[in-house]
């Protein structure tokens, strides 16, 4: 009996330990004793630039987002390309990224104050979460912390790895099962397209040459269609961008999922959320008051945990551009 006491004890302790350190994993506060300001510190600098960058949570967002699909969420995405070798972020579907000099700004800054200490993981996984929660004046969800910098960064893994916006819902579902996401995950994520604008290259193919015949996509509402083509004036065009969600592109709500089932979903991805029973359902529950909000907090919080490099994996980079 004794001796089972000992080992209960032991074993409760063991437990407990594990509990409160999740070794090995992201936990809760994970910075509280080697940088207490950490989170602050990307708060602060992360709502500064958006109260002068409205256009901001779009691009930190996508940023996180094409960087937990290559590699999971390293900062692999924030690596310069060099001499030897061409880096994610000079992929063609990461091109048009923005942010990089918001991440570069914090990381600085956290350098200056607890050199070696935060990753440009932690800091991209934060500030996704600061941007969108500055329209809020609260923070929206909780992030675990924890991760590691990754040190390899290839334009061929971004390409085969980013969702493409062609892509048909079997395709979509396939891409995200890789990832551990469901397709609950699938269409709340999409929701992001809430905020921000596209190219129009990405999508003129269903205004001018769907199916290679010169037309246009069937799905897409037709007066919308009109109205895309008066800015996307050819298929070629490259340079115009225009709202995602239309009228509402700055406010993060659940506009998204109205404006998609009026068939006005502007990437194919988006029509094809409306190809299955199930997605178009969870669509239909988006517009429950509250509810995106709910679920896009967890879905961002798997995400945030894809592939992550956590203990002595990885490294903490000293420049997030540079691997150590």
């Amino acid at each position: 009996m004794e001796n089972f006491k000992i080992s209960y004890t032991a074993f409760l302790f063991c437990f407990l330990t594990l509990e409160l350190c999740n070794c090995g994993d992201l936990r809760k506060n994970f910075y509280r004793t080697s940088c207490p300001q950490a989170e602050k510190i990307v708060r602060n600098i992360t709502w500064e630039n958006a109260a002068s960058n409205a256009a901001l949570p779009s691009k930190i967002l996508r940023m996180h987002f094409h960087d937990c699909f290559v590699r999971g969420c390293d900062a692999s995405i924030l690596i310069d390309s060099t001499t030897n070798n061409t880096a994610e972020k000079d992929a063609i579907p990461n091109r048009s990224l923005a942010g990089f000099e918001v991440i570069d700004e914090i990381k600085t800054q956290l350098e200056q104050i607890c050199p070696g200490k935060v990753s440009c993981a932690d800091i991209v996984t934060l500030a996704a979460r600061d941007s969108v929660s500055f329209q809020f004046n609260k923070s929206m969800w909780e992030v675990l912390t924890g991760r590691r910098d990754g040190t390899v960064s290839l334009a061929s893994e971004a390409l085969a790895d980013i969702p493409s916006p062609f892509l048909n819902f079997t395709t979509l579902k396939q891409s995200f099962a890789t990832k551990n996401l469901t397709v609950k995950d699938l269409v709340v994520l999409s929701g992001a397209h809430t905020i921000g604008v596209a190219h129009c290259n990405l999508f003129s193919n269903r205004l001018y040459n769907f199916t290679g015949k010169g037309d246009a996509d069937p799905s897409l509402n037709a007066t919308y269609a009109a109205t895309l083509r008066s800015q996307c004036r050819s298929l070629s065009d490259n340079t115009t961008t225009v709202e995602m969600d239309p009228g509402s592109s700055l406010a993060f709500d659940n506009g998204y999922f109205s404006t998609l089932l009026q068939n006005q979903g502007l990437f194919q991805s988006d029509a094809a959320l409306l190809t299955s029973n199930l997605a178009n359902g969870i669509v239909n529950e988006m517009l429950i008051s509250g509810k995106f909000l709910t679920e896009f907090s967890q879905s961002m919080k798997r995400m945030g945990a894809v592939g992550v490099l956590t203990g002595n994996e990885g490294e903490i980079r000293k420049k997030c551009s540079v691997v150590n």
